[in-house]
């Protein structure tokens, strides 16, 4: 059992009862200690708690804290520049100020200001409530990790990875039946091989294709799964290269899918060594002899791309019959081909529908439900480990509304028709705020954080005046210097300007100082005042987070960010934990970071989670606008499939719609029932 897995997913904790009974001192100073990291217990937790011994009492509050603190970011200490930000930074003059940046630039020593005596904290905070768990519900995490249709973070395939290592040949109980994204069986697969006895027949069951093979064999050498980047294959053993060719062996298509990834596969013939099998896996054989010496194949791809340059819809519907899937990727083309064809071609489509994965049907769905509604950009977020977004203006051909219609209908009825074949749900309470979180398609590249969200979701801004960014980070080899800065810009997206290092005090912003060296840890903080940057004409708040020393995220040894909601700038400490609403985890192979943006005027803040390798010249913001208005504007008008749209489809085909949560049995709503924050659950029970 791992309470730090339970606790940080779930909220929950399992705490075995014992026989004393403690007195109520000792769990009011519990309560105390966890109530400034912003958490509490439930009445049932509570009771338990009492239960326990001394010692098992004090071994479970340094466990709970421990867990919490890390969450928050609260077990460093953060010490910025200026100790008694930011009234001090307000107060001193730009002279002072920048005669201060230059000291500390030529000595790298911090100047000596005393700090001084802060009020409490005097907000009224709404704590989180910690409830009492059970190992079964514990247990779910890796069956619905394991089962969902998303692909997994890194945090993710950590938390796969401690069940397989703990439990071991008792794991395949926790298994599903079936594991239908191809990425993740992969990783599974990989964890079963290097800690189980049995999974050489869970992949033998499972894997179907040689690119299951390529995706396993990169999973064994901890490479890329999603096949973004090339893997460096290490040395396998004899049992292993065996393994792999018989997988590929019983696959079908066998050359023809291992063309696809041609250079992948010529790596990797290099250490299966296929010429030493070449009649116990003839087809492995073969498909190494066509990928490795040239050999003339005509490939599905190349037939399809044949038929589109001769513009002969028919003959690519009659191909694409056979692969549903490329099928619906490919049917606006297929839809402007040839107008007289429209019709015959939805009708094929609608007789293969049932066969797409849900995921794609949902895209597709919504793709076409938006397709006419004028959007200036379209944006993609393309597959690896790093979260990038790249934004083209949108240059579609025009297609027919009732066509547009008709094609997303298809995608409805079949969605429909396969939920409906779920257990019931009774009566369904569905919350309109659901419309602002994203259905969580792939999060292989999802930071760890706080809260993990899908990227251009979007939340509501707590009651506060102030917003707060933070930003901690601690030395690796070199010295690095990691700088903050908060970019404003108007309602048209338009530069206005950025509160940073080399601007620390402006439109109703304020910055803590720079540190350039971090032996031992350093934090930055900005302070924004809502209403005095909105009186500016600002709209758009983006944090951004930059390597100016240029070492990526990943090479430090910690380094992370988040905000809070503030309602006095001045009460509590300046990093107040049970204030702090996000805090994720920056380590990409990256050098700029945006973890957010904030909507001054709405209220609202864009989880973004996008991470940047670089832009060429100088490593600040400042020499990055074009890219960062870009950025903005695409990750501010995402048309994206959103939760209430998948659960409303859900309602329809197996349940009956309430107006209130008290009268429901399910409920989807943003604060109990199935939430946005429940992305494994989503994945596994309503995405299949």
């Amino acid at each position: 059992m791992n309470n730090s897995i339970y606790l940080r997913r779930k909220n929950k904790v399992v705490v075995e009862r014992g026989t004393q009974s403690l007195p109520d001192t000792y769990i009011a100073a519990f309560l105390k200690n966890i109530e400034a990291l912003g958490y509490t217990f439930s009445e049932d937790l509570l009771t338990a708690l009492r239960t326990l011994s001394l010692d098992e009492l004090t071994a479970f509050y340094r466990a709970t804290v421990e867990t919490l603190a890390a969450m928050k970011g609260a077990d460093y200490q953060f010490k910025p520049f200026y100790p008694n930000f930011p009234s001090q930074v307000q107060e001193m003059s730009e002279a002072r100020l920048y005669i201060n940046a230059i000291l500390h630039y030529l000595t790298n020593r911090r100047l000596d200001y005393e700090k001084r005596e802060r009020t409490p904290l005097l907000e009224d905070v709404e704590l989180k409530v910690v409830e009492t768990g059970a190992i079964e519900d514990f247990e779910s995490i890796f069956t619905r990790l394991a089962g969902g249709s998303a692909s997994l973070s890194a945090a993710d395939k950590a938390d796969l990875g401690w069940f397989v290592e703990n439990y071991r040949d008792d794991v395949y109980r926790l298994l599903p039946e079936e594991i239908p994204q191809k990425e993740n069986l992969a990783v599974i697969g990989a964890l079963l091989a290097a800690h189980t006895t049995g999974a050489e027949n869970f992949l033998r069951a499972r894997v179907r294709t040689a690119t299951d093979v390529l995706r396993l064999a990169v999973a064994l050498s901890n490479g890329d799964v999603s096949l973004a980047e090339a893997a460096k294959f290490r040395s396998f053993k004899r049992s292993e290269r065996r393994l792999l060719l018989e997988l590929l062996e019983n696959c079908g298509n066998v050359a023809e899918d291992m063309l696809r990834w041609k250079k992948r596969w010529i790596r990797l013939g290099e250490r299966l060594h296929p010429g030493e099998f070449p009649k116990k896996y003839p087809h492995a054989f073969v498909g190494f002899d066509v990928v490795r010496n040239d050999r003339p194949f005509k490939t599905f791809n190349s037939r399809i791309e044949s038929a589109l340059l001769e513009k002969d819809a028919e003959k690519v519907v009659a191909l694409l019959a056979a692969r549903p899937g490329d099928f619906a990727r490919r049917l606006d083309h297929l839809l402007r081909l040839d107008e007289t064809k429209q019709v015959a071609i939805l009708e094929k489509f609608a007789a293969r529908a049932a066969e797409v994965s849900t995921p794609v049907l949902l895209q597709v769905k919504t793709h076409f439900e938006h397709r006419g509604a004028g959007r200036a950009l379209r944006s993609f977020f393309p597959k690896g480990n790093v979260a990038k977004v790249q934004a083209i203006e949108n240059r579609l051909p025009p297609l027919g509304d009732a066509v547009c219609s008709a094609a997303a209908d298809i995608c409805r009825r079949a969605l429909v028709e396969r939920f409906a074949k779920l257990p019931r749900l009774g009566k369904c309470y569905l919350d309109e705020r659901l419309k602002d979180y994203l259905v969580p398609f792939s999060q292989r590249s999802a930071s760890k954080a706080l809260r993990t969200l899908v990227r251009g979701s979007r939340l509501p801004l707590p009651a506060a005046n102030v917003i707060r960014f933070f930003l901690w980070w601690k030395n690796g080899d070199d010295r690095t210097d990691v700088d903050l800065s908060g970019v404003l810009y108007d309602e048209n997206y338009g530069y206005q300007n950025v509160v940073a290092y080399y601007n620390l005090k402006d439109y109703g912003g304020c910055h803590s100082g720079d540190i350039v060296d971090a032996p031992d840890g350093a934090a930055e903080f900005i302070d924004i005042d809502i209403a005095k940057t909105i009186a500016t004409g600002a709209r758009y708040l983006l944090m951004s987070v930059n390597s100016y020393t240029e070492q990526p995220f990943r090479d430090l040894p910690e380094c992370f960010a988040g905000w809070m909601a503030r309602v006095e700038a001045e009460s509590g400490e300046i990093f107040e934990p049970r204030t702090v609403e996000d805090r994720i985890d920056l380590a990409a192979d990256t050098t700029i970071a945006i973890p957010l943006i904030v909507d001054l005027v709405d209220r609202r803040v864009f989880w973004t989670d996008v991470a940047l390798k670089k832009w060429p010249s100088w490593n600040n913001v400042q020499q990055n606008l074009a890219g960062i208005s870009l950025m903005l504007k695409a990750l501010t008008t995402l048309t994206k499939t959103n939760l209430y749209d998948l659960f409303a489809l859900h309602v329809e085909a197996r349940g009956e719609a309430v107006n209130a949560p008290e009268e429901a049995e399910t409920v989807f709503s943003v604060e109990k029932g199935v939430t946005p924050f429940d992305l494994d659950r989503i994945a596994a029970e309503f995405m299949i």
